[in-house]
């Protein structure tokens, strides 16, 4: 931001405070409470119950990314992509390392094995992240159930992942030209005995919140989204479908293996109340869970029939020892659990340490809607529609 707009930015924060009437408060929402999901801290003007503006402030969390990925070379900085939305790691690391491996040039030499697997590791994980959106929406406006059933649920993912790559969260799992290591002997049985398990689990999450009515009365006709709106301000993922967009990056740029898959692209319908509601997004990311179900049973398939492991298979021969990249702009983008993550890059000749590197996270752009959707509410329905946009706060605050 420069210092021109940040002025003007500060101007109009001072003049909007200025101006507020007699019957209005300023109500400070974070940055320690439980509802923002983080050290958000949400500036309330409130007349009652009623909130008249939002003004949210950033900046509790900042990590320095971007310097980072500036300091180190390339392989260095995939741990720090795991830290950005520490709830998708693999598909954090998936994006980055497509990027690399396309100004290599290695993109069209990986291993269909290796392909497979990343989707499968990528798409659980996609699982575990919604679980986690759900589970937290629910305790956010009161269920306790939902919030239980999630966390027991995602522990099997979590243990899955651990047993891969020697870690719950941040994995360092894809790298650059390959993977840290193959898949385990009998990860795909295990996956398997999951996804049998799951299936029947996430009928019963559904039918306890889909259906409920004390649900549908917080979520249905709050916080619509209408769909002119979600594009003017760059939201991405389930925040857009939600509001009948079919915009899934893993089908309008069809990277890795997606084109080979069979899945569906889940859009809100305005079933309970308006399109693009907070109903309509956590509907999106039930359906988009059992649409990572079904990519999970091909993945699976395919890495037990077509692409079996075999004794000389190194998911590590394509890995690189020092990455020379010629000098370039490059661009590349994926479809993470809340939207689109990007990564811009500007390497240089002669060292493969990148000149600069611009995450483009999904979370920032979603939460940037928040004071449209947010004004003339009850300060209970802004938790719901806070909520039900699913931020991660390691990836606004980068």
């Amino acid at each position: 931001m420069t210092n021109e707009v940040y002025n003007q930015a500060f101007t109009n924060y001072q003049n909007r405070i200025a101006a507020i009437g007699s019957q209005e408060m300023v109500i400070n929402m974070g940055p320690q409470h439980p509802s923002t999901h983080g050290v958000l801290r949400l500036e309330l003007i409130t007349d009652g119950e009623i909130v008249k503006d939002i003004i949210p402030h950033l900046g509790y969390l900042h990590r320095c990314f971007d310097k980072h990925a500036e300091s180190v070379n390339y392989t260095k900085t995939i741990p720090f992509t795991d830290r950005l939305d520490y709830l998708a790691s693999m598909n954090n690391s998936h994006a980055y390392v497509m990027g690399v491996e396309r100004m290599l040039g290695l993109d069209s030499r990986i291993p269909k094995r290796v392909e497979y697997i990343r989707v499968l590791v990528c798409e659980l994980n996609r699982i575990a992240s919604h679980l986690i959106a759900i589970g937290t929406y629910g305790i956010d406006i009161g269920a306790f159930t939902p919030f239980m059933w999630c966390f027991r649920d995602r522990e099997h993912i979590m243990n899955m992942l651990e047993w891969a790559s020697g870690s719950r969260m941040l994995y360092n799992y894809i790298w650059i030209g390959g993977l840290f290591y193959d898949l385990p002997v009998g990860f795909e049985e295990r996956c398997a005995e999951f996804v049998n398990y799951f299936k029947p689990k996430l009928v019963e999450l559904d039918e306890l919140l889909t259906q409920n009515q004390i649900f549908i009365s917080r979520t249905a006709n709050i916080g619509a989204l209408p769909a002119d709106v979600a594009i003017n301000y760059g939201c991405s993922g389930p925040m857009l479908r939600a509001s009948g967009i079919k915009w899934d990056l893993r089908r309008v740029d069809g990277y890795s293996v997606y084109p080979e898959l069979e899945f569906d692209i889940p859009v809100g319908k305005g079933e309970m109340g308006q399109l693009g509601d907070c109903w309509d997004r956590y509907k999106v990311r039930v359906d988009e869970i059992k649409e990572s179900v079904r990519i999970v049973e091909q993945c699976l398939e395919r890495l037990q029939k077509d692409f079996q492991r075999t004794t000389d298979f190194d998911p590590r021969a394509l890995v690189p020892k020092k990455v020379n990249i010629k000098a370039q702009d490059y661009y590349v983008r994926a479809e993470n659990p809340k939207g689109e993550l990007g990564f811009y890059f500007v390497a240089q000749d002669k060292t493969d340490i990148p000149k600069r590197v611009k995450s483009r996270g999904p979370s920032f752009n979603n939460l940037s809607v928040l004071p449209e959707l947010g004004k003339g509410v009850l300060i209970a329905d802004l938790i719901a529609i806070l909520g039900s946009i699913d931020i991660v706060l390691g990836e606004v605050d980068r």
